[in-house]
């Protein structure tokens, strides 16, 4: 077995207990490495230790849910996010962020990480038109305030049954093509095997806006049945979930302004709250079937009643 498919599976298993004690043990039975050799294997690939991408998993998440969760307390912010008590989980958060979870300012970090994210997509969707695009302009960004929904999108929510995906994972997904490539190889990795006709799926379990991009991983996926993973080429079940889902048929700044639609207005009056599942995008069709300049999918936001 590659050492790739084996930390494939040692993620999806921190991935999918996330919430729950994570045993070194446990992680390597997972993978199929011995303990022994565990720590190198997995550090050599992902550039940090087992230990450091749980605390940093556990931190994106918590900071998720303080985000788009306001009336959730930190404390069942910190259970939910894996942490043992309310103490360990402000500990971690104090050194990462250098105050404690009750005096940090997540609005601020959002609108900082937020203009990153917002000033790239205008970049991708000008080089997508053809045009150039010197300076940013200012009237892109931050262009969807609270209660703003020019475009009128409406939210339906959509009960999804369990789901098996075949995924290949980006590292720095925004930084080059990397994203197109590995949909490139899955799809002919579907082709072979009859799968790609299914639905295919784009999700992030880190939030861009509150992640620094470079620590990003996008999946691109594809639903299929049972399979055997190898290489590259992973496997992960998805549990049923319940989503608030928006169709999208347009540019990438369309989906941008969903996004904030769903996040900013639609989620704070819904009664719901995120779930502990990653936001999709469910392609209408094969991924990239109209280029880079016009999407045609669903956004698909996992939620729980609050």
């Amino acid at each position: 077995m590659a050492y790739v498919e084996r930390v494939n599976r040692a993620v999806d298993y921190v991935l999918a207990h996330l919430s729950r004690p994570l045993r070194l043990e446990d992680v390597a039975r997972a993978a199929r490495i011995s303990p022994f050799h565990f720590h190198r294997i997995f550090r050599s690939l992902l550039g940090e230790t087992l230990a450091d991408f749980v605390k940093r998993r556990r931190l994106d998440r918590a900071l998720y849910q303080m985000a788009h969760a306001p009336r959730m307390s930190l404390t069942e912010v910190a259970l939910r996010s894996g942490f043992s008590s309310s103490s360990d989980f402000s500990r971690c958060f104090k050194q990462r962020f250098g105050t404690a979870p009750r005096a940090f300012d997540v609005r601020g970090w959002q609108a900082s990480h937020g203009e990153d994210i917002e000033l790239l997509t205008a970049r991708q969707a000008a080089l997508a038109s053809g045009k150039k695009l010197a300076a940013p302009d200012p009237a892109h960004l931050r262009r969807l305030p609270p209660g703003g929904n020019p475009d009128r999108f409406r939210a339906k929510l959509v009960e999804l049954p369990a789901r098996t995906v075949a995924y290949i994972r980006v590292r720095k997904p925004y930084q080059g093509m990397g994203v197109v490539a590995a949909a490139e190889r899955l799809m002919a990795w579907a082709e072979q095997r009859g799968f790609a006709d299914g639905q295919w799926l784009g999700y992030q379990w880190e939030d861009p806006e509150l992640v620094p991009l470079d620590q990003c991983h996008y999946y691109v996926a594809v639903v299929v049945d049972d399979f055997r993973p190898a290489g590259e080429i992973g496997r992960y079940e998805f549990p049923p979930m319940v989503v608030a889902q928006v169709e999208l048929r347009g540019d990438i700044e369309l989906e941008l302004r969903a996004l904030q639609w769903l996040y900013k207005t639609w989620l704070p009056r819904s009664g719901f709250v995120p779930d502990d599942q990653p936001c999709f995008e469910a392609w209408i069709g094969r991924p990239f079937a109209h280029g880079m300049s016009h999407f045609e999918l669903f956004a698909q936001l996992p939620v729980r009643r609050g």
